[in-house]
């Protein structure tokens, strides 16, 4: 048992050192593309409901779900067009970017704040096995912390959380001799 403070410190550190050259320095200033079987524009909301199979992709990062609302500010840009705020995601959300996949039930990207929080039976999985599982994950795009935790939603429908509250885990440990 006395193994485990170490443990506790170094898990962290598998966590957030592994995960954080993927999503670090993102881009949110790239365009945003996407394809989906539906669009809505709500131009007086100044919002874009799409859905069916929507994927979502900004420099090198895919966003797939089964719904997105998008909010944005007309007039940005400079040239008259559109910025993009906020993009909401619900139903089997997954965020991709190299070796790294997180996935939960909704997702929160402020792109104004450069965070993604994913919400409701969340995972984080990178390339060879390292995986966690919580109730809520906070992807920041710039410093690439990924953080994630027991809590669930506070309630919001059709988001559960883990149901013990807690964080599970895996690491790989490297093959020694």
């Amino acid at each position: 048992m006395k193994s485990l403070p170490l443990l506790a410190l170094l898990l962290p550190l598998a966590v957030s050192d592994a995960g954080a050259q993927v999503f670090k320095n993102h881009d949110s200033n790239a365009p945003v593309n996407f394809t989906a079987d539906r669009i809505e524009v709500q131009d007086r909301a100044d919002r874009v409901v799409v859905s069916g199979n929507v994927v979502v992709t900004q420099a090198g990062m895919t966003l797939n779900a089964a719904r997105m609302t998008v909010a944005y500010r007309n007039g940005g840009n400079g040239g008259g067009g559109v910025d993009i705020d906020r993009i909401d995601a619900s139903g089997n959300v997954v965020v991709t970017r190299g070796g790294e996949t997180a996935r939960g039930n909704v997702a929160i990207y402020d792109l104004n704040r450069r965070l993604i929080t994913m919400l409701g039976n969340v995972t984080l999985a990178q390339t060879g096995g390292n995986r966690l599982s919580g109730g809520r994950l906070v992807i920041d795009l710039t410093s690439g912390r990924s953080t994630v935790d027991g809590r669930s939603s506070g309630g919001a429908a059709g988001v559960t959380g883990s149901s013990s509250g807690r964080v599970s885990g895996t690491f790989t440990v490297p093959q020694r001799k």
